[in-house]
Parts: C-alpha cells; structure tokens; sequence
C-alpha cells in the first residue's frame, strides 16, 4: 500500500510509541495467550496505556472520544499491532456496542456509557448465543417482560467471552411472543451486578477459561437501558454484527503466518527443516496466497471507505468467512511444524503457572491455538451463516 508522507509520519509515530510501552513482560504474555482475546488483567492494562495516549477507540469519531483516525491511519496501527504482538484487546465494547449506542442510543445513554468504555471502567461481554439459538439466532428464548420502569429478564446466555471479567453485558431478549421471530426481540443493556445474573465458567479444549454460561433469574433491568425502540432489536443487532464480522484480518494473518514459516525454519524434524519439505512449502504458499488476497480486498475496502462508501454487511461476511477459515489453516500449519511438541501439555507452562516448559518456548501456545481456533468458524456468525449471507445480499439466490 503506498502512503502518503503524513502517514509515513503516523506510522513511525506509532512504532515508537509500542517500542517504548509494549514491555517485554506483556509482549511474552501476550505472546502466550491461546484465546481470541488476552486475559482480563492484561487487558486492563494495556487499555489503560492506550486510553492515557488517546488512542483506544481508533475507529470511534473525535466527537465521542475517539482518535478520529481516517480509514489508512486505523490500518497502520492494525498492522503495526499485528506485527510486535500487542495484547488482543476484546472487542464487545468499544468495538461493537460503542457504534450501536452512538447510533441507536439516547442522549443519556451515550453520555453515561461512551466515556466509560472508554476509560475502561466499563468491560463488556456480549449476550447474544443461548443453548438453543446459536446461528439461529431469532429463535432466541430468553424473556424481558415489562413492568413498571424496568423490565425484568429471565433465561440464559452461552459461550458469553469474558463474562467472567466483564461488569455490563449487552442482551438479545424476547419482548414479544406473538409474532414473527425477528419482530420481537429488543437490545438491552445489563449491569452484572444485578441481583439474579449467575456467571459459570465453561472451559474449552484448550485449557483455557475464555467462555461462559450466563443465567438471568428475575434481573431487573431500568427501562431507560432499551437501546432503540422495543421489538427492534434485531436491526440494532445486525447493525452490531457488521463491527463483529468486519474487523482487519489481513494483519493478523500475516504475523501468524510469519510466525509458521519461522517455526518450520527453526524446529529440526529427524535432522532435517520442515521448510525444506516441497509438500509443506506448498501448503504454506498455498495459505499465504489466500492471505494476500484478504489483504488486496481489505486495501480495495479501506479505499471504498475512504471516500465515504460503506461496504456493509456483504464484505463483513466474505471477511468473516474466508478469514477465519485461512486463520485455521495457519493453525493447522503450525501444529504440524512443531512436530512433537504438539502433543505435550504447556498449559500450566503458558498459563504462567510454572517456570519450566516440557519443550521449546516457541512451541508453548501452538497446540492451545490450534485447538481455540476450530470455533473461529462457528463464532461470530458460523460460514454456513456467511455463506447464505453472501448467496442472499451478493447473488440475489
């Protein structure tokens, strides 16, 4: 991507700033996190570094707080992240339901809310899934009944990431029964310190504790946290899923497949580099290629919205789709280029529980990533989703 010469100047800006606030200590943690976003204290503390510089909500306008970034800006520092390891900051907040509230929110909501997200006294997690409404989700059950100035909410939230961490949450509910599945869900906003709401944890494959289960007995939750009309819901929340399928993929996937060529050039396999393999060079190219090519759509999407188009809903989702599936790939290629350090178990290793390793530190998150990354194509709005997404908005079908 060519860049102008004041973006030059952003960019050396910003590798100046991460040299210096990046340290080492959250560079390693970071580097050993397995899930999709870093662990909650050091979340919170990179937070805290980005909010005191001004730059945690590259993409919120200057009018809210935000950095106010153009589209180019916002892709540098992606890249740049991307490029040193930064501590993956989750994204339910600023990220998602940031835009909604500026959007579809009151005046008080957006005065109450914005700031603290942006301070980071807010950490959200997002109430969407249920055990019986995952992709499918305007078969949603849980209930918000009105009564008096609040509505009161029963049922439960599944696969809820960072509840655990998480002090508000964002919740699909039901306000409506008689009617068409989509007409009668609303969008609410969910203090987690209310009387009834249970937080259980769920532990994945990886060993890790990222998701949750959470459970709504009788919470009351004040009318004023409707975030549009009642019974509308559901376009504040494909409004929502716009930011959730449409993040920067490009960078991410260069750095891990960066990261698989140095693990096949440096972990000897019976004496000899896996990169000397014809068959695992032409996988790696193979993922490479489909890498380069989210990369030229990404670029032809930043200079769409540059001159104020906006792609939708059709490009979050070829995004989605076809980056998370690239991203498994370079999983799988991992895996298999730290041979057998694949099988031995670095949880307590990379969990920080122990000072020693059975194997190489290069080695320690690998398996833990391959194994957090076979959900990547079921989150978010799983590739069958995508796909119908796509073959409805793009071909008409």
């Amino acid at each position: 991507m060519h860049l102008s010469p004041e973006d030059e100047a952003f960019r050396a800006e910003v590798r100046a700033f991460l040299a210096e606030k990046l340290t080492p200590d959250m560079r390693e943690e970071a580097a050993r996190s397995a899930g999709v976003w870093a662990e909650g204290p050091l979340v919170r503390r990179w937070h805290k570094i980005l909010y005191e510089k001004g730059w945690i909500a590259p993409s919120w306008p200057a009018e809210y707080g935000g950095c106010g970034w153009g589209v180019v800006q916002k892709y540098i520092w992606d890249s740049e992240c991307a490029a040193v390891g930064t501590p993956s900051l989750p994204a339910m907040g600023l990220q998602m339901c940031g835009p909604v509230i500026m959007r579809y929110g009151t005046p008080a909501q957006k005065e109450f809310f914005l700031p603290r997200m942006l301070s980071g006294e807010h950490y959200w997690c997002q109430g969407y899934s249920e055990p019986g409404a995952g992709s499918d989700l305007a078969a949603l059950q849980t209930r918000a009944v009105r009564d008096g100035d609040h509505y009161v909410l029963d049922g439960s939230k599944i696969w809820t990431t960072h509840a655990h961490y998480a002090n508000w949450i964002f919740v699909l509910a039901r306000t409506h029964v008689d009617t068409k599945p989509q007409k009668g869900i609303s969008f609410f906003l969910v203090d987690m310190a209310t009387t009834g709401l249970t937080v259980r944890p769920i532990l994945s494959t990886s060993g890790d504790h990222e998701v949750n289960q959470v459970f709504f007995d009788g919470v009351r939750i004040p009318a004023d946290n409707l975030v549009g009309p009642e019974n509308e819901g559901w376009t504040v929340a494909k409004y929502l899923l716009e930011f959730e399928r449409g993040s920067g993929f490009a960078p991410r996937l260069g750095a891990m497949i960066a990261k698989v060529r140095r693990l096949a050039q440096d972990e000897p396999q019976d004496g000899e580099r896996l990169i000397d393999d014809p068959d695992f060079r032409a996988k790696l190219a193979s993922v490479e290629a489909q890498a380069a090519a989210i990369a030229a759509t990404e670029r032809r999407l930043i200079s769409a919205l540059s001159t104020g188009a906006n792609p939708g809903p059709a490009s979050s989702s070829m995004l989605k789709l076809s980056g998370t599936e690239i991203m498994q790939s370079a999983t799988e290629l991992a895996l298999e280029a730290i041979g057998a350090y694949a099988a031995p178990d670095f949880t307590a290793a990379r969990l920080g529980k122990v000072n020693w390793a059975p194997g190489p530190d290069h080695a320690i998150p690998v398996t833990a990533r391959y194994l957090n990354n076979r959900a990547s194509t079921i989150y978010g709005g799983s590739s069958e989703v995508q796909r119908n997404i796509l073959a409805k908005v793009v071909l008409g079908l």
